[in-house]
Parts: C-alpha cells; sequence; structure tokens
C-alpha cells in the first residue's frame, strides 16, 4: 500500500502528518510526505524514516519575509494572498503528480491552493483522497460562522451566520479559485465553480481532540474526528533545560512557535517583565519571533526547539500564540495556558482554552508586560490548575492511530 500525504504551512502542519506518517508505515505502507522545503521539516521527517519531497518555497521566509517586490502599494492582501496560491499550486502540481503516481490514497491538508492542488491530482490519477483539517473552523457548520482567511472581511452589521457563511464562499472563490483552476486546466481537467464545496465536500478528517473541539456540523457533511495526531515524543530535554527547571518551582513558559511577532526585542522585554511581576522563573523559546532574553539574570532560560511533551508537565503555565498543536499539547500535559492569538483559527482556540476553564486569553496581539501579567494572574489562579488536571485525564491520545486504521480498513 503506498500513501502520499501532502501539506503546506507551519510546524502545525507539518508534525500531525509526521505522526500519521509512522503510523502508516507501523501498518505496512510505503508513505511520501510532500511539504515545504524547511530544513526543520526535513530534519523531522529524517528522523522518523519518512521521505519527504519538496515543493514551493520555504515556509517560514514566505511568513516571516518582506512582501514579494511586484506588490504595489496599492495591492490588497486579498490580491496577494491570490497570487501567491497561484505561485504554491504551480509549484506543487508537477512535484505531487509524480510523488502520487501509483499510489494507493492521497490526503491532503495545508493552505487551501494546495488541498485544491491536492485533490485535483487525485482526480487526474483516478486514486481515492481525503482532507484533514486539524480544526473546525474551515467546515461548513450552521452553528458558528467561519473562519476569515488574509484579505477577508465581514461586514460587521453581518451576523446571521448562513449568510456568513455565503459571504466565505465567495471569498473563497476570489481568493483561491484562480489558483485551483488554473492547475487543474494545466491537469486537463474542467473548472469548478464553488471552491469551497470542491474542498469540504466530499471525506473530510477533522484531527482534533473531541474534549478541546467538539465537532458540531451538518450530518450531510461526510465528517469523521479521529482526535489529534501525536507522536509520543521521548526526546531528552537538553542538559541546561533540566539544570534550570530541577533549581527552582516550576517556571512560566513563553513561546508563540512560528508566528514573527513584530517588535521581537520590545516583546521579549515584556514577556519576561510579565513573568517577573508574579515572582515566576521564565523559559522562553526562541521561535520564528526570535525571543532573546532582556538581561543576563539567572531566572530566565532561553531556548531552542524542545520536547513540549516532557517541558510543559513541568511548568507553571504556557503563553503561546494559540496553535492547535500547542493548544492540544498544554492541555494533555494539565499545564494552564495563557493565549496570545495573532489571527488564522488561534483567537478559536482561545476561545476553548478559556470556555473550558483551562487558561485565560490575552487581550490582542501585541501583549505589553502589564497585559501579559494581568492574564497570567488567572491561569496562574489554583482553581485553573485543577481544571486544567481534570481536562487532562479526558483528553484522547490514540488520533494518529485511529486515522492509520481507518485509511487501511477503507482501502482494504
Amino acid at each position: 500500500m503506498r500513501v502520499v500525504l501532502s501539506t503546506y504551512g507551519s510546524r502545525g502542519d507539518v508534525e500531525p502528518m509526521v505522526a500519521f506518517a509512522v503510523r502508516l508505515r507501523e501498518r505496512g505502507a510505503h508513505v511520501r510526505v510532500c511539504a515545504p522545503p524547511d530544513e526543520d521539516f526535513a530534519r523531522r521527517l529524517e528522523a522518523v524514516g519518512v521521505p519527504l519531497v519538496p515543493f514551493g518555497p520555504s515556509a517560514r521566509a514566505l511568513t516571516t519575509g518582506a512582501p514579494p517586490p511586484t506588490r504595489s502599494a496599492t495591492s490588497s492582501a486579498g490580491e496577494m494572498v491570490a497570487r501567491r496560491s497561484v505561485e504554491l499550486a504551480d509549484g506543487q502540481r508537477a512535484v505531487l503528480r509524480e510523488a502520487a503516481e501509483g499510489c494507493d490514497a492521497l490526503v491532503a491538508t495545508g493552505v487551501p491552493a494546495v488541498v485544491g492542488g491536492a485533490r485535483s491530482v487525485a482526480e487526474k490519477l483516478g486514486v481515492p483522497w481525503i482532507h484533514v483539517t486539524f480544526q473546525q473552523l474551515t467546515l461548513p457548520s450552521p452553528y458558528r460562522a467561519p473562519l476569515a482567511y488574509p484579505g477577508q472581511s465581514y461586514p460587521p452589521e453581518v451576523t446571521d451566520v448562513p449568510a456568513l457563511w455565503k459571504l466565505h464562499d465567495r471569498h473563497m472563490n476570489a481568493l483561491f479559485g484562480e489558483a485551483i483552476n488554473t492547475n487543474r486546466a494545466a491537469l486537463g481537467l474542467p473548472p469548478v465553480d464553488d471552491v469551497a464545496s470542491f474542498l469540504f465536500g466530499a471525506r473530510n478528517w477533522l484531527a482534533s481532540d473531541p474534549v478541546l473541539d467538539p465537532w458540531r456540523g451538518p450530518a450531510d457533511l461526510d465528517v469523521v474526528q479521529t482526535g489529534a495526531w501525536f507522536l509520543p515524543d521521548d526526546r531528552p530535554l537538553p542538559d541546561d533545560l533540566r539544570a534550570f527547571l530541577d533549581a527552582g518551582e516550576p517556571p512560566v513558559y513563553v513561546g508563540f512557535g512560528s508566528m514573527p511577532m513584530k517588535a521581537a526585542t520590545d516583546l521579549s522585554r515584556a514577556v519576561v517583565e510579565a513573568v517577573r511581576a508574579h515572582g515566576r522563573r521564565a523559559v522562553v523559546m526562541r521561535g520564528w519571533a526570535d525571543l532573546s532574553a532582556v538581561d543576563g539574570r539567572d531566572d530566565c532560560l532561553v531556548v531552542g526547539e524542545v520536547n513540549h511533551q516532557a517541558l510543559f508537565p513541568r511548568v507553571a503555565a504556557v503563553v503561546h500564540h494559540g496553535g492547535a498543536g500547542t493548544t492540544t499539547t498544554a492541555a494533555r500535559a494539565g499545564a494552564p495556558q495563557v493565549v496570545v492569538a495573532q489571527g488564522a483559527d488561534q483567537p478559536y482556540w482561545a476561545g476553548r482554552v478559556a470556555g473550558l476553564g483551562i487558561g485565560t486569553v490575552h487581550d490582542g496581539p501585541a501583549p505589553t508586560a502589564e497585559s501579559l501579567a494581568s492574564a497570567l494572574k488567572a491561569a496562574l489562579a489554583p482553581g485553573t490548575a485543577e481544571r486544567a488536571a481534570a481536562v487532562a485525564e479526558e483528553a484522547r491520545t490514540d488520533g494518529a492511530s485511529l486515522a492509520a486504521e481507518l485509511l487501511v480498513e477503507r482501502l482494504g
């Protein structure tokens, strides 16, 4: 059995596919992952023995770099998204078609243009395809408003959920229709008129924890919630981090993952001062925001990429951007959370954290020392820690295994 997995995005879009690839391989499948060419993604896949088929530009460079020089001062964010989507689809097409030739299934996630490209390649090759999402906001539902993509905005006076979804579908056509249909034309396939139905109207897997993200949607939409996709991480913590943890009370972890977070120098000072305001030590993850220590005091340790599964059970709270992976890892560890949401699905995860009582939401995307200290006060309250520990007992740990079993059964 040969399976190709396709994704494009930050680490949160790649890491779950690593877990799924490993679980499929344990069941005898030959797996390849088409993903961005970033070195950290390549190293991660190499570590588990899964081949990477790279395509497109570096996801980190695309996220943190300046706008392309062809963008005029009057170009809108939507125009930039549409143009980059065409470029991504062009870069994906030849690579994915060759990688998927003769495969038994194609499983895709990531940005819409890449998901649409994967479905078109699967259609061209006549192989089964499954769309995966790591949160439910992209799936149509009468129970909540849709996710707003870059370049989208909804009139504040429109609050009716069905009306918002109609606007969403029009935006999807405007942002991603050219990329998807240019791709389909190059493959000799007819155009699609409704991008949203094309992407989400067939088989969907919701790879999120049902406690953190309980699915609510229409009965006629094909959605299977598998649980979140993780691998047990047995990597030891670095010696200096272990020594720091052992030297005192549990510190507060602060890290914003793949978020660039503008004004990183001021941000570094803000997060350290906010933690010190509560008499706590800080573990600060450098990340794509390039956070740093603000002075030479021994109550702050700056780290690179480390094993969150080993670290989070040993901290007093986790301050983060609200990505699906970090939110779920902190919840499974029983660590209280402060979510400083930046955009996309992160406000949703912030709301889930607050709604479950396992943490709090920072007011706005740009924390100051005072605002972050205020949010930390609620997260560090004893009741929050007790609730976080209780929710941790309910979280699932077998999502990737269940998904692998489902695919093996489907393929016979």
